[in-house]
């Protein structure tokens, strides 16, 4: 089996995901999207990583990578959506994406939807839980999806389209140097939000081996439901 990995920055790679498919032996082919271009097919799995860009912004890269995902989605490929990724889906999928109403940065409180509790990866976890989030832009419920879990700010953090693919507008793939990175590229956001590095980290870092072990059921999940 193979995994596909579009990226569209150096500093948001597939984290935990890629420790996920590399113990279940599935290779992972990455693509640097604006640079690289598009891969020739979406592999077994997609996963479509996040990054400081909109999707709403005019580049030929970003329509040509909503027209990919749309495709893989209505070919029935499993397919994982990360913040600009879930963007890109929720685009694909004919749904609104904007601007929400500030800035979610570092761990933020969650809460799963009556789907969201019978999900077969999210409906293990609590009502609450908290995630790690670096957004500014939030969307609309792509039509046939089924709302997962939302937040204040963003009432749609997690969708999913039909049992094999799911848009996450947080980050469960979220490494220590992920967001050490993160915070030094996207500085001026955390300006903008009144937080720094320390209060980021010191809130996330405890949090992830939680986070890990959810992406490790997605992954795990989605591979079976690709068989």
């Amino acid at each position: 089996m193979r995994a596909v990995c579009l990226q569209h920055v150096p500093f948001e790679g597939p984290g935990a995901f890629a420790s996920a498919l590399s113990k279940r032996g599935v290779a992972l082919d990455s693509s640097l999207v604006p640079n690289d271009g598009l891969p020739k097919d979406a592999g077994d799995l997609l996963i479509v990583m996040g990054g400081p860009m909109s999707v709403n912004d005019s580049d030929q890269w970003i329509a040509e990578e909503s027209a990919f995902i749309r495709s893989a989605l209505l070919d029935g490929k499993p397919v994982i959506g990360v913040c600009l990724g879930s963007q890109l889906m929720a685009k694909a999928l004919g749904a609104t994406v904007r601007s929400g109403s500030a800035l979610e940065i570092g761990l933020t409180p969650v809460r799963l939807t009556d789907a969201g509790k019978q999900d077969p990866v999210f409906g293990t976890e609590p009502e609450a839980f908290e995630v790690f989030e670096w957004h500014g832009e939030v969307f609309d419920l792509p039509q046939d999806c089924v709302p997962l879990a939302g937040s204040d700010i963003a009432p749609l953090q997690a969708f999913r389209y039909g049992d094999h693919a799911y848009g996450l507008l947080f980050h469960l793939e979220m490494e220590a140097s992920g967001i050490d990175v993160l915070c030094q590229h996207c500085a001026p956001d955390l300006l903008k939000a009144g937080l720094t590095v320390e209060q980021v980290r010191s809130a996330a870092l405890p949090r992830l081996p939680q986070l890990h072990h959810t992406a490790d059921r997605l992954i795990g999940h989605l591979l079976q439901s690709s068989r």
